[in-house]
């Protein structure tokens, strides 16, 4: 395709050439060649230094005027015209009159060969820059394309509930993509390449890259379902499997948290989906228990108001819903009473601060009223028939009594 397109151009500027070289044939005397030569370099000139800025000059501001400024141009398109500068354009002009007026003083004064081969130059140079501002014209639509896409996603992600921060980045990158694969493919074809044998291609590998790499292929569709699922977003503290944390990123590979201690858990996306996951900031508010023995001649009753009284007033304890006290269980030593609270803006540090504000209190109150919070003890008790317990040294000190058997 290419070779014939170029030979088809080639002819259409031989067959220019030779028409006018036959037109300027006729001026065979040396007053009329510099009399043509002078007027070619002044209206060159004139066209190059004077009409052509002009003209761009007035073109643009119509375009600005009439086009970017209309109110239904997206921001993007205005923001992207630096792309295509006046400037470029004059010199384009300037470049091709001078290479006009240039090929024709040539023919003028009987440079030919010189001249056929300068167009001979021109027949190939100029598809391919042809070629080239088309494929500039094509990338620079796609960025523009892509800016009026993130805009259009913005405006709705900022109107609707239905999509949250991770899904819009998600969705703009898939956006973008297909746009690129769209212009690549368009540029291809600009060229003049073959797109069959590249898809044939890439088909193939995209079958041998899905077979050594199906744990990175699994990630990545487990990255769109959580992206849909919602289970947790950015910034929610959350339990996945034996790790708990802050989220702090959400790709399509994989999930990032930020636990207590500093440390960063990352999750492939794959584990995430097939994981036990507990949201504790999804509700903006967490129910906490806490553990406490009583011993058992303490009144239970008196225990729980006491424990209920030390609950209120708390800073990191919220009073609705109201803090309760259960009896749970009968312990080894103790009575277990549990104490449920709730807070709101959970986090690790907060959960641990209203723990900790929770078990100063409660011991205060407990002292202060004397019920005691006993150490674990056990209680042995031996049977009646084995005469109780003895220790050793009276066991040894106790008379044997001897049988004494009759004659």
């Amino acid at each position: 395709m290419a070779p014939q397109g170029g030979a088809a151009v080639q002819g259409q500027a031989t067959t220019w050439l030779q028409d006018l070289r036959s037109a300027l044939a006729q001026f065979v005397s040396t007053e009329e060649r510099l009399g043509i030569s002078a007027a070619l370099v002044a209206l060159a000139l004139g066209i190059a230094v004077f009409l052509a800025p002009r003209l761009v000059s007035r073109a643009t501001a119509e375009f600005r005027t009439r086009v970017l400024a209309h109110p239904r141009v997206p921001d993007a398109v205005t923001d992207a015209a630096w792309l295509f500068p006046a400037t470029v354009v004059v010199r384009t002009l300037q470049l091709a009159v001078f290479v006009g007026a240039t090929l024709s003083l040539l023919l003028l004064w009987g440079y030919t060969g010189l001249a056929a081969d300068l167009t001979e130059v021109l027949a190939v140079a100029v598809p391919n820059a042809a070629k080239l501002g088309a494929t500039v014209a094509l990338f620079a639509g796609a960025l523009v394309g892509t800016n009026v896409l993130e805009e259009k996603l913005d405006s709705y992600a900022t109107a609707s509930d239905n999509i949250n921060a991770h899904q819009q980045g998600i969705v703009f990158r898939v956006l973008q993509l297909v746009v690129l694969l769209a212009v690549g493919m368009a540029a291809l074809t600009v060229w003049q390449v073959r797109i069959g044998g590249l898809l044939v291609g890439a088909g193939f590998l995209g079958i041998v890259v899905g077979m050594a790499a199906r744990q990175t292929l699994g990630s990545l569709i487990a990255g769109f379902v959580l992206m849909f699922s919602r289970p947790f977003e950015l910034g929610d503290w959350v339990e996945i499997d034996d790790a708990e944390g802050i989220v702090t990123d959400i790709t399509i590979i994989n999930t990032r948290l930020s636990n207590a201690d500093g440390e960063t858990v990352v999750f492939p996306n794959d584990r995430v989906t097939n994981a036990k996951i507990t949201n504790r900031t999804k509700r903006n508010r967490l129910r906490l228990r806490l553990d406490v023995g009583i011993d058992y001649e303490a009144d239970i009753e008196h225990a729980e108001s006491v424990a209920e009284e030390a609950l209120s007033g708390l800073q990191f304890v919220e009073e609705v819903p109201k803090p309760q006290v259960m009896p749970t269980t009968f312990g080894d030593s103790s009575i277990g009473l549990q104490l449920r609270f709730w807070i709101t803006n959970p986090s690790a540090p907060r959960r641990a601060q209203a723990k900790a504000e929770v078990l100063r209190n409660v011991k205060l109150a407990f002292d202060r009223e004397g019920i005691k919070i006993p150490y674990p003890q056990r209680e042995l008790l031996a049977r009646e028939e084995a005469d109780g317990f003895q220790l050793r040294e009276d066991r040894r000190s106790r008379p044997v009594e001897k049988s004494v058997s009759e004659d």
